[in-house]
């Protein structure tokens, strides 16, 4: 019933968004907007989180609905890929949301950079997954998720605000992962695709 309430709210939320972009009938944009905020408070009364802030995280966006982008790098050395520390104690590929003035490759060579102080060269893209049919726990919005090996360059590790430190795991001692970026068999996903000569991309 969870899962069923939240499917609801976010096709209504969806539903009041697009709506909100395209009327031009300020009748209509009352109507959408009282959709968008039902949506919300319908989402607040199973969340912990203020009304205020779950429609900061969910009921803001303008314009057509659509996913989130979130680049994850796989950087691998030795056979040993490279995690990053968080500030939680947690590990996790480094990554993050695409910035709207970057593309996939950019994005993910500049985020490499800012969380690990390396340089990096991409070589292909591993995987395109929905977040939320892969990563606890469930989003109130879309995400896709793609996956890009890498070639380390060169650099050594710059404190940063995002990360506690780095380091290269072999895939049978991974460290305590934060999963809702980035889970063990992603991990085991880019290993494989690691070690194809002829990988062919999976997607959702």
């Amino acid at each position: 019933m969870e899962e069923q309430f939240l499917d609801w709210a976010i096709e209504l939320q969806a539903l009041a968004q697009a709506g909100l972009t395209y009327t031009k009938d300020i009748f209509d944009q009352e109507r959408f907007e009282r959709i968008r905020t039902i949506a919300t408070e319908m989402l607040a009364s199973q969340s912990p989180l203020p009304t205020a802030k779950v429609r900061e995280l969910f009921a803001t966006e303008t314009g057509y609905p659509t996913p989130k982008l979130d680049t994850r790098a796989a950087v691998f050395k030795d056979n040993r890929i490279l995690l990053v520390q968080e500030n939680n104690g947690l590990w996790s590929l480094p990554g993050g949301w695409v910035d709207f003035d970057q593309s996939i490759k950019e994005n993910t060579i500049k985020e490499t950079l800012e969380e690990t102080g390396l340089s990096v060269e991409t070589l292909k893209i591993i995987a395109l997954q929905d977040r939320n049919k892969h990563n606890p726990p469930r989003y109130a919005y879309s995400v896709c998720k793609v996956f890009v090996e890498c070639l380390p360059l060169g650099g050594s590790f710059q404190k940063n605000i995002e990360t506690l430190q780095i380091d290269w795991f072999d895939l049978a001692e991974l460290p305590p992962l934060a999963v809702e970026k980035t889970t063990a068999q992603q991990i085991g996903l880019c290993f494989d695709a690691h070690h194809s000569d002829d990988w062919c991309v999976p997607f959702d």
